[in-house]
């Protein structure tokens, strides 16, 4: 990951030798993908009556976390950093799936990789990991850190249940149902961390109760 995070081209040749500028991680980007879980997981728990008011005080939580964030979009995301796109092979470590590449905040592939819905790993491990990478990183702020991870965690896992909601209601993926409910206990790892989730708890509390712990 250090290595990529080095990458400082953003504009780069395609296959087809066409130039590509890698955009950035803006906020309305962010923004747009945490209401995937407004518009379709939400209709599918709650009933029309509570629907509009979650929304609107969810899409209100989401600007505001997003506003929160410390570190500036200056660093190469791959945006999809977990387990299943790293490739090992002759004792050499690859990526593939990296067409959604964007400049993006420095904690972003992180949380991607540590609290990945697609492989389980322990809350020790994934310590462990987040250890390692801010030792790698000494002159990185620690609490700024820390902020940016939990936020990022927590909408790119909200947004993630609303993708796997997607898929399920418009393409008939129901496979991915499965794998919802450790998202939520990823959501639940982060959002008791850090006192800017206060509101955004009592949202989901009151809205998703069985989901949120």
């Amino acid at each position: 990951m250090n290595k990529i995070q080095k990458i400082k081209d953003k504009k780069v040749k395609t296959f087809k030798k066409l130039n590509y500028q890698l955009k950035k991680y803006s906020r309305k980007t962010l923004y747009e993908e945490a209401i995937l879980f407004c518009n379709w997981y939400a209709p599918r728990i709650l009933d029309k009556k509570n629907l509009l008011n979650t929304n609107s005080n969810l899409r209100k939580q989401f600007k505001y976390l997003i506003k929160s964030l410390k570190f500036k979009n200056d660093t190469f995301v791959h945006r999809d950093f977990h387990v299943s796109n790293i490739m090992f092979n002759k004792k050499e470590f690859g990526l593939i799936d990296s067409q959604d590449a964007l400049i993006g905040n420095f904690a972003y592939d992180l949380a991607s990789l540590v609290d990945d819905v697609r492989f389980r790993t322990t809350v020790s491990q994934k310590n462990k990991i987040i250890k390692f990478f801010l030792k790698s990183n000494p002159k990185i702020n620690k609490e700024k850190f820390k902020n940016d991870f939990e936020i990022l965690s927590v909408l790119r896992n909200l947004k993630i249940i609303g993708i796997f909601s997607r898929l399920s209601a418009r393409d008939k993926k129901n496979n991915y149902l499965k794998l919802i409910p450790y998202a939520w206990e990823l959501i639940n790892l982060r959002i008791n961390q850090n006192r800017v989730f206060e509101k955004l708890k009592k949202i989901l509390k009151s809205n998703f109760p069985k989901q949120i712990k």
